[in-house]
């Protein structure tokens, strides 16, 4: 393959861990701009299936795909759904997962998309082509949910603030753009100078509820502990703290030994599914900072695939869903 013209942020340390080899089977399961399946393609003789919700990614990668000569399946799909598409494509099992969790820099850069304010454009935030956009949350959800919304997803001090705000605004004129919605909540919040723009939270919040990004996550890990054989690698790079939790706590309970102490009986236990290759998250080196400052917040965790059968999945969780707040429940 020729060399490589986008690296992802840790890139290099999640190839590193993801350690393909000749002859294995991979998936990335989030392709953004193809930076991972590039580098997984270099290694002779894998095979690779590249899983992206976003149809413009898709259509990017058509020419690594042709390159590829038969070694590349593209596939417009949520990634939460890896398991049901290797088994489309033929595979119950495989070698190593890599995933880069949440937007990416081109959707950011991309007015048109609404990811940011810096943009001015359509409050959409919709990584794929379908379901409610930013601007329909906006203008169908209670304040009760706004503020939830705004406090779980962006972890906003502010929300109900925020929320009441938006409410009382959008009687008169709805939300449609971008900047609309930064200029309220900088009306709303004050900040200092030197802080992040008072709207970052509000947006990452839109934008992760809009996409059921944690659910997503969630699943999508359940999904490769299924798929990956024994000795197959999970690496999941994540960038803020709610995504990085989600990650942190899976590999920790599935690779959890031992039971019971000294006092008490031994305790029954599912035996692990994962060996973890970290103990601490890998972050970004000052150098790549200094080149994309986006690195900061970067974390890395990876884990190897036992033998033992996957976990049994929790499908409870705590925060709101976005079909039910868009029906008004």
């Amino acid at each position: 393959m020729s060399s490589v013209p986008h690296i992802p942020v840790l890139g290099r340390e999640a190839i590193a861990h993801l350690a393909p080899r000749e002859g294995g089977v991979y998936v990335d399961a989030t392709f953004g701009a193809g930076g991972y399946s590039r580098a997984i393609l270099d290694v002779p003789g894998t095979r690779l299936i590249a899983i992206d919700r976003d149809r413009t990614a898709i259509a990017g990668g058509a020419e690594l795909v042709e390159r590829a000569a038969g070694r590349l399946t593209l596939v417009e799909d949520r990634f939460s759904n890896l398991a049901e598409v290797c088994a489309v494509q033929g595979f119950d099992g495989v070698d190593g997962v890599v995933m880069d969790v949440g937007v990416s820099s081109m959707q950011l850069d991309q007015a048109g998309r609404g990811f940011s304010f810096r943009l001015d454009g359509p409050l959409d935030m919709r990584m794929g082509q379908t379901g409610p956009t930013a601007a329909d949350v906006v203008a169908r959800a209670s304040e009760g949910d706004l503020a939830d919304i705004i406090y779980l997803f962006g972890e906003e001090r502010h929300s109900r603030r925020i929320a009441r705000a938006i409410v009382a605004d959008r009687q008169e004129t709805p939300f449609t753009t971008t900047r609309a919605l930064a200029d309220l909540v900088g009306r709303v919040v004050r900040s200092k100078p030197g802080d992040i723009h008072p709207a970052t939270r509000t947006f990452q919040a839109l934008r992760i509820f809009v996409n059921e990004e944690l659910e997503e996550l969630r699943t999508a890990l359940a999904a490769a502990e299924r798929v990956l054989k024994p000795g197959g690698r999970l690496v999941v790079v994540s960038f803020h703290s709610l995504e990085d939790r989600i990650v942190k706590n899976f590999l920790a309970e599935r690779s959890k030994t031992g039971g019971g102490s000294r006092h008490l009986p031994e305790v029954a236990q599912i035996a692990p599914s994962f060996q973890l290759l970290t103990r601490r998250p890998v972050v970004a080196g000052e150098d790549e900072v200094a080149q994309n400052p986006r690195a900061r917040s970067a974390k890395l965790r990876a884990a190897e695939r036992t033998a033992a059968p996957a976990h049994e999945t929790d499908e409870a969780s705590f925060w709101p869903k976005l079909a039910d707040v868009m029906r008004g429940g």
